[in-house]
C-alpha cells in the first residue's frame, strides 16, 4: 500500500485526477471503478476539467459504480445514476451505455447482484478502482461485519450511514435503508485501487484503516491485502498515522512516482 500525503484537499484530488488520467491515457479502453460521495465530486470536477481543456478521451472507457440505493430509479436525484450522470458522465465523451450502476428498482434483489458481477466479468474486471471511506471504515456500503471475500449483494444500511447520508436527500426521512453494493472481495479483484480521504473527521478511522489489523470491522482495512493499492490523503485525514514520515520519504525516493511530485 502506497499512501501519499498532500498540503491540502486540493492537493490530495489533483494528485487523485491525475493518477486517473494518467491510466486512461496509457489505456484508453480501461474499465473504471467509481465511487460518489461528497469527497469524489471535487475529484470529478476536476476530470472533467481535463476533459474539456487537455482532451482527457473517455470515449472508449467503460465504469462500473461501486454501489446504488434500492429502491430508487436512475432519474431520483438522490439516486447514484442521477449523481454520476450530473457530476461526470453528462460532462465527458463517455457512452452512457458503457457506464454500469446496479438497477435500484430490479425486482429481484439476489438476481441483479448476480448479473452485476457477471457484467464486469464480461467486461474483464476492473481496472483502476476508486473508492473513499465512510466514517465506520466503510467502502461501498460494506458496513462493519462486511465479510472480506463478500461479493455484490443488498444489504441494510446502519443507522450511522443513514443518519450520514439522509441529510442529502430533500425528505430525510425517506431515504432508503438498503443498497446495492460490490462486495470487499470485488474491490479486491481490481487490478488497482485508489482510496481518496480528506478532512480531519476521517483522520482515527484512516489510521485504523491502514495501520490497524485487518478486520470485518472495518472493510477498508481488507485494502492492506491488495497489492497495488494507492491512498491520497491531505494533512488532516492523515494527521494520526504513525508511520507518517516513512509514507513522506516513499513517496519522495520511489521512482514510481517520479511523473507525480
Amino acid at each position: 500500500m502506497d499512501v501519499i500525503i498532500r498540503k491540502d484537499v486540493k492537493s490530495a484530488v489533483d494528485l487523485a485526477a491525475r493518477i486517473m488520467a494518467d491510466a486512461l491515457r496509457k489505456r484508453p479502453d480501461m474499465t473504471l471503478g467509481l465511487a460518489t460521495g461528497r469527497t469524489m465530486e471535487a475529484l470529478y470536477a476536476e476530470l472533467v476539467k481535463m476533459h474539456r481543456e487537455e482532451g482527457l478521451d473517455f470515449s472508449l472507457a467503460k465504469s462500473f459504480n461501486l454501489d446504488e440505493y434500492v429502491g430508487l430509479a436512475p432519474d431520483n436525484v438522490n439516486s447514484y445514476r442521477y449523481y454520476m450522470n450530473h457530476h461526470l458522465f453528462d460532462h465527458v465523451n463517455i457512452d452512457k451505455r458503457n457506464t454500469h450502476l446496479p438497477n435500484g428498482l430490479a425486482k429481484c434483489e439476489a438476481g441483479e447482484c448476480e448479473r452485476y458481477e457477471q457484467e464486469m466479468r464480461l467486461a474483464g474486471g476492473i481496472d483502476l478502482q476508486l473508492v473513499g471511506i465512510g466514517r465506520t471504515g466503510h467502502i461501498g456500503f460494506n458496513e462493519p461485519l462486511s465479510p472480506l471475500t463478500s461479493r455484490t449483494r443488498s444489504v441494510a444500511l446502519t443507522q450511522g450511514t443513514i443518519e450520514q447520508n439522509s441529510p442529502l436527500f430533500t425528505y430525510p426521512d425517506v431515504m432508503p435503508r438498503r443498497a446495492f453494493t460490490m462486495g470487499v472481495g470485488t474491490v479486491l479483484d481490481a487490478r488497482s485501487v485508489l482510496l481518496l480521504a480528506t478532512g480531519a473527521e476521517k483522520a482515527d478511522i484512516i489510521a485504523k484503516a491502514i495501520e490497524g489489523p485487518v478486520t470485518s470491522m472495518i472493510s477498508a482495512s481488507a485494502l492492506q491485502m491488495h497489492q497495488n493499492c494507492t491512498v491520497i490523503l491531505d494533512e488532516e485525514a492523515a494527521a494520526k498515522l504513525q508511520l507518517r514520515d516513512f509514507c513522506d520519504w516513499t513517496f519522495a525516493n520511489d521512482p514510481k512516482w517520479d511523473a507525480f511530485r
